[in-house]
């Protein structure tokens, strides 16, 4: 598979930030800070930072115009994963997937399992294609959304990880 990678340098992807609370505000949304900056410090451009209230029409609302959006590569949503009440992401945005990602949520939750033990099982982080848009929904918590970019999604939206990436289906 010589010549299947084009070392050119770093591609940038197009990348909306989603945060879904009841109660954060855009000064208290340290969540999706840490993604954001996370994303912006790889080199990758966020187009859009929204916070919706955990109301799944909201949610899919908001999911829709960004998966409709040409210009938007990537979805990253934190917020709505667990198991509580009002928690609705996955019942949101599942329905809305064209190629569940079911991996990511295994990998999560093993990556997870060595930071904050069992407490692992319940998070319902997940991922999928629709539209040619990726979307990756995190956990709300600071330490989640730090791991799941640092150790799996920066790697995998850079075009020069080895063997395979994300980003490899935005390539011009």
């Amino acid at each position: 598979m010589t010549g299947h990678y084009d070392d050119s340098g770093f591609v940038p992807l197009n990348i909306a930030v989603l945060t879904i609370s009841d109660t954060r505000t855009e000064e208290t949304d340290k969540s999706g800070a840490v993604l954001r900056r996370g994303a912006e410090d790889a080199g990758h451009h966020v187009v859009a930072k929204e916070i919706v209230k955990d109301d799944i029409h909201q949610m899919r609302a908001i999911f829709c115009r960004w998966i409709a959006d040409p210009h938007v590569h990537v979805i990253l949503s934190t917020g709505g994963t667990g198991i509580a009440g009002r928690d609705s992401t996955p019942e949101a945005v599942n329905p809305l997937l064209d190629k569940p990602i079911e991996g990511f949520g295994e990998l999560f939750r093993a990556v997870s399992m060595e930071e904050i033990g069992a407490s692992a099982i319940q998070s319902r982080a997940f991922a999928g294609l629709t539209n040619q848009t990726l979307i990756f929904c995190l956990p709300g918590s600071t330490g989640a959304c730090r791991t799941g970019w640092q150790k799996i999604l920066e790697p995998q939206l850079d075009h020069r990880t080895r063997p395979c990436n994300f980003a490899q289906m935005f390539r011009s």
